[in-house]
């Protein structure tokens, strides 16, 4: 009897989002009774023939109809708005996105990036060049950390980890979320989204981690900046599409915003004189907040162990939900 394929696609030109020999050595030892077959991007619609399980970065919706076999789409991704969701699920097909490693590194990057606006670090390397003093710029825009107030909204186990990190710095942190829990935790202030307005008009600096969804596209819009506390900082490491640019430039163009410190955007990349690139509040990071060299070690990991779950016939971890009834203010 021919053995189960697992048909895997992880390339990437960095070696912390690219399967390695020795992961590829480590599951075929994990499952002796799979075969695991590894394919170019170019070569999965023609291997997909023989395939019950994929792992991989993308899947085109029209390969499905070149998988008769596939019963299980795995993705080492948090989101899962790049994959074929309601595809997968007419068809019969499960399809998993990964988490719980990515908060670590998102979370560095998040408080790197407010430390540097609160320390004026990110001043001070603009000016280093041309000022022979700039200390009492610093002194007008500097702000404290402990005391202040992060709101996150979108905030699921990524939202946790910045909590966490946030907190050691003496924040205190407002949760927003389509359905909060029921119990206080991690430190957090949970509210449901009807009160999004009132959480962002106390933060200090508001953090987004929404997914793209139809009820997420422009979320953060006119109405909502307005209501941001005077002063606040705007933090995006959710979606490009969630951000409404003209109305978040708007809001650093009058001052109402301090700054916004972003690594999505829309187009990818910016044009060399968009207003986002040029604007001197603006940070911006090239979708590097999941960096991680231990990325692909927790990505197999999380993979086996759902793995074993579909052998069993266990409930799969991570299982994405048809698109009408997707719950879209929960953070990855």
């Amino acid at each position: 009897m021919n053995q189960p394929v697992v048909l895997i696609s992880l390339e990437s030109p960095h070696s912390f989002w690219r399967l390695s020999s020795e992961h590829e050595r480590a599951l075929s030892a994990a499952f002796p009774g799979l075969e695991f077959r590894r394919a170019t991007e170019e070569e999965v619609p023609h291997q997909l023939a023989d395939a019950h399980v994929y792992f991989g970065w993308r899947f085109a919706p029209s390969w499905l109809f070149a998988a008769p076999h596939l019963r299980w789409i795995a993705s080492p991704a948090a989101g899962t708005d790049h994959l074929p969701v309601a595809e997968a699920h007419s068809v019969g097909v499960a399809l998993t996105r990964s988490y719980g490693f990515h908060g670590r590194p998102m979370a560095e990057h998040a408080m790197g990036l407010v430390l540097g606006f609160s320390r004026g670090l990110f001043i001070s390397q603009r000016v280093q060049r041309n000022r022979a003093w700039w200390k009492d710029d610093l002194a007008e825009e500097f702000f404290d950390l402990a005391g202040a107030t992060m709101t996150i909204v979108g905030c699921g186990s990524v939202g946790r980890h910045l909590a966490q990190a946030a907190r050691a710095f003496g924040m205190n942190v407002i949760g927003v979320r389509r359905t909060p829990p029921a119990a206080s935790e991690s430190g957090i202030t949970w509210v449901h989204t009807t009160a999004v307005h009132q959480a962002v008009s106390v933060a200090d600096v508001v953090v987004n981690l929404l997914p793209a969804t139809p009820d997420t596209h422009r979320y953060f819009d006119h109405d909502l900046f307005s209501a941001c506390k005077p002063r606040s900082l705007f933090l995006n490491l959710g979606r490009a599409a969630t951000v409404d640019q003209s109305a978040l430039l708007a809001s650093l163009d009058t001052g109402h915003l301090r700054g916004a410190a972003l690594d999505v955007f829309d187009p990818k990349p910016l044009p060399a004189r968009h207003p986002l690139r040029l604007h001197p509040r603006v940070v911006l990071t090239p979708k590097s907040s999941v960096f991680c060299r231990a990325y692909m070690d927790e990505a197999v990991a999380f993979f086996a162990d759902n793995l074993h779950r579909y052998l069993s016939g266990q409930p799969l971890n991570g299982l994405a939900e048809a698109p009408a009834t997707r719950s879209p203010l929960v953070g990855g």
